[in-house]
This record gives structure tokens, sequence and C-alpha cells, in this order.
């Protein structure tokens, strides 16, 4: 299966590929009895898939059959025991990749030279990621959770460690100049090396809780720059706990910044209501995020609505529709990260009057 989505992964996924590059899109289901119809629906959309392939004049001999071996190994890695709501197949001459989405997608296959990625890209985003450093004297580990899970990271060196014996210790201690662990030069040295590490792992804008003793905590603010918008949390003996631990040790924080982050969207969206820097539902909102004028888009975290464009505006349409969007608040999400606007999700029933999607205007 695809690594977890990052933002490196969801740009190599949207570069150019040599034609074709397949996406087949599945919804899948969690539980029983839903999920008994998954296989079907993965084999009908692969033998779609494969008849596009044999149908397009486009496609030579040899990529075809490249793509459809890409297209068989990437069914040998699904796992629909374990499925969630929605799979992205990618093929392309050379590779494949797949995605597991914590979102549902519309049944799709598409030939293209770029993968179909909106769907992604929405996913990405809905899951408002974290970042946890714990950190303590001897040992950093990096953690990036989502709402699903908490998972230790590797990367820029992560998970740093050092030995706390001291191999001059007993001259020390003999002259009484022995230093406390927060107050030695080997221990700055580093939480320095720390800091590099997850300037190198992060953004600047990562949303980040450090955890540790509040020595530690304090020490890594005053020898380093990557912590100082850090939410911390003063927490001993994490930097070799498991998941669980952590997540628990957190969870407190993280959901106090996730009501504060809330409270603070609903005040700005109404503060652009008084303003009439306001638009609401989809139809309105498409059109002012295809001219660039939406500043902060917010969506309710579950909300799905099925459309045809009929003119210059959007309509409801039923699913299967002929020209129907089903996923038309994916390709809002990903059309609004293109024209620079950030994007926020809510939860359900936190936006005015049923709408379930709103924007804020630059102007």
């Amino acid at each position: 299966m695809q690594p977890e989505l990052t933002p490196a992964v969801l740009a190599s996924l949207r570069r150019p590929r040599h034609y074709p590059a397949v996406s087949v899109l599945v919804p899948t289901h969690r539980r029983k009895p839903d999920n008994a119809q998954d296989p079907i629906r993965l084999r009908n959309l692969l033998a779609d898939a494969a008849k596009e392939l044999e149908a397009d004049p486009a496609v030579t001999p040899e990529r075809r059959q490249d793509v459809l071996g890409q297209l068989d190994l990437a069914l040998a890695e699904i796992d629909l025991d374990h499925a969630e709501d929605g799979l992205a197949i990618f093929a392309s001459p050379g590779e494949h990749h797949v995605c597991s989405l914590p979102r549902t997608v519309p049944e799709r296959v598409v030939l293209a030279d770029t993968y179909l990625t909106r769907n992604l890209v929405a996913a990405y985003t809905a899951e408002q990621p974290y970042w946890v450093l714990a950190v303590s004297a001897d040992r950093a580990a990096l953690w990036r959770g989502d709402a699903r899970r908490l998972v230790e990271q590797h990367t820029a060196g992560f998970p740093l460690t050092r030995s706390l014996d001291d191999p001059d210790a007993e001259r020390k201690e003999r002259i009484g100049d022995l230093p406390s662990t927060y107050r030695d030069e080997r221990t700055r040295q580093f939480l320095r090396q720390v800091d590099t590490a997850l300037g190198e792992a992060l953004a600047p804008t990562a949303r980040l809780y450090v955890a540790g003793e509040q020595a530690a905590v304090t020490l890594l603010n005053e020898v380093g720059t990557a912590t100082e918008h850090a939410v911390p949390v003063p927490h001993g003996g994490l930097a070799n706990a498991g998941a669980e631990a952590v997540r628990e040790a957190v969870g407190p924080a993280v959901t106090a910044q996730e009501e504060q982050s809330v409270a603070a969207t609903v005040a700005d969206i109404e503060r652009a209501r008084g303003w009439k820097e306001f638009a609401a539902g989809v139809d309105e909102v498409w059109e002012h995020v295809a001219a660039g004028r939406v500043r902060v888009l917010v969506v309710e975290e579950h909300f799905r609505t099925t459309v045809r464009q009929d003119g210059d505006h959007l309509v409801p349409a039923e699913p299967g529709d002929l020209d129907a969007h089903d996923d038309i608040v994916d390709e809002i999400v990903e059309r609004a990260l293109e024209m620079g606007a950030e994007v926020r999700f809510v939860p359900d029933g936190t936006l005015p009057e049923g709408t379930g999607i709103v924007g804020i205007m630059r102007y």
C-alpha cells in the first residue's frame, strides 16, 4: 500500500506521467454487510480500466501490457479486510500506487497523462494532521497523528538518541563540578541536534506538540527555534513510549486546540457575514473559488453532494446522472488550494443554515 499521505507524496503523485496514467477510484466499506460488495466492485472497475486500455488507439501494445501488469501488482497489494471509505489506484508505465482513504470516492476510471488526485488532496486536508515531538535528555522521537492513528516517523534522523554516560563523571564529582542533566553542555548539544532535525522534518507551519519533562521542553526552546510555535505538553517518560501512551498524553491538548480552532473559524465567518465577504452553498462557493476570490474555504467534515453543471451554475443531481459530479466538494477543495486559499474542515453542523460549505472572501 502507498505510504501515508504527506505533501511530498501528493506532489509526487501529481506530476505528469507518460500516457496512459490510469486512475481507478473505488468506494469501499469498513464493516459488514456493506463490504461484501467491495471485491466485486473493485474487480469490475479494474476490468473497465483494462477495456479502456484495449480500446484506446493511442496506447501501444507494449505500454498496454506494462500498465495492465502494474494494475495486477496493485490488486495484489490491496487488503479489503482493512478497508476504509475509499481506494485510489494509480498505474502508469513502470509504476503503481495504492492509497486507502478515510473519505468516500466516486466510482471512476480515468486515462490521462496525470493521476486524478483531488480526492487524495481533500482527504489529506481533512485529516488535519499533527506532529508530536517526545523528548528527553537522551532520546527524541517524532510522531505523526490524525483522527485515526499515531505513527512514529523515521525521517531526518529521528529517532535521535545519545548515551547519558559521562566518561569524566568521577573527576567532576570529586571536585563538585558534576552538572545536572539539563545544565550539562552535552545535553544542550543533543537538543540543538534535535532542533536542527525537527527543522528539516517539518514545515514552520506544522501543528506541533512537544512532550517531555518541563526542563527538557524549556531547554529545547532556549537552544533552537523549531519549537517556538509548538504547544508544550509537560509529561515525562514519553520519549521511549508507544503510540497509545503518547496519544493519551497529548490528547487533551489536541482536543483543546481543535475546539479553539473551530471557535475561531465560526468567529471569522460571522465577521465575514457582517462585512458581506461571505459565500455559502456549493454553487456560490464554486464560482468564487474558481475566480480566486476565496481567502478561507470552510467545509463540514462529512459534507458530500452530487451536482451537475447547468449553464454557469451547479444544480443538484442524482449519483449516476449524466455529467454528474459526485466529488464536487473534493474538486472545490483542490481548486481552492491551487488558488492559494486556506482550507479548514469543521465538525458537521457547525456551519450556518445547513450549507455544509462556505467561503470567506479576499475582497
